[in-house]
């Protein structure tokens, strides 16, 4: 895709605030400083519409990004940061579970992971949460830039293992240094915000909040 215009819209705390318009949206989540504001502006070739921190648990909101008029990019907040409260971890969990539960528009997530580390346990019970409920979901795996090129297969045979990646599953190693797996993403994304979505299932109120409220300290950067 063509990136003509991008907007940031709104950090939205609840469905009251999220826009009306019916435009598909993609969802990124992922683990606290993983790199999601970073994907985000190398998917829209600007440097600093997503706002990056070097503060874990900093994004507290639902982010909306207006993509050429068309579509959505929403950030969510990220998982598993001790220093944020059990509570607030609660409050975000909630929001993000609602949303996934009950957001006719959404059309993809998108589940960032760190391809230098084995995912986390939220990584993994996030995966395991959208797959039972049979989600559109595509596992992103960043920071490819930061590992040798000869270790990516074993880095990424380790990620898809360990979170249970099956073949048919969509994986993307991905860089928001280098641009690695941005043509891939955007084919992926143009693919499922063209078409009607699958049909919704009731998803209970469970794990999506676990993931979230979980107390993991993030790692590195």
């Amino acid at each position: 895709m063509k990136v003509t215009s991008s907007d940031f819209i709104i950090s939205a705390v609840g469905p009251d605030q999220y826009p009306d318009d019916a435009l598909p949206e993609v969802a990124l989540a992922g683990r606290s400083n993983v790199g999601k504001s970073s994907l985000i502006n190398r998917m829209i070739d600007r440097k600093n519409l997503a706002r990056t921190s070097s503060t874990p648990g900093k994004t507290q909101h639902m982010n909306y990004y207006l993509i050429n008029e068309m579509m959505y990019f929403v950030d969510f907040p990220g998982y598993g940061y001790a220093k944020v409260s059990k509570s607030q971890r609660a409050v975000w969990g909630k929001m993000v579970e609602k949303y996934l539960a009950e957001r006719d528009t959404l059309k993809l997530v998108l589940l960032i992971v760190d391809l230098r580390h084995p995912p986390t346990s939220n990584d993994k019970m996030m995966f395991d949460w959208l797959k039972h409920y049979d989600l559109p979901l595509c596992v992103v795996a960043t920071k490819a830039d930061k590992i040798p090129k000869t270790r990516w297969p074993k880095h990424i045979k380790i990620m898809k293992q360990e979170l249970g990646v099956l073949p048919g599953d969509n994986f993307i190693p991905f860089s928001s240094e280098i641009g690695l797996g941005k043509e891939e993403l955007w084919s992926l994304v143009e693919g499922f915000i063209s078409t009607s979505g699958a049909e919704e299932e009731d998803l209970p109120e469970v794990a999506a909040e676990d993931a979230i409220s979980d107390s993991e300290e993030s790692s590195e950067s």
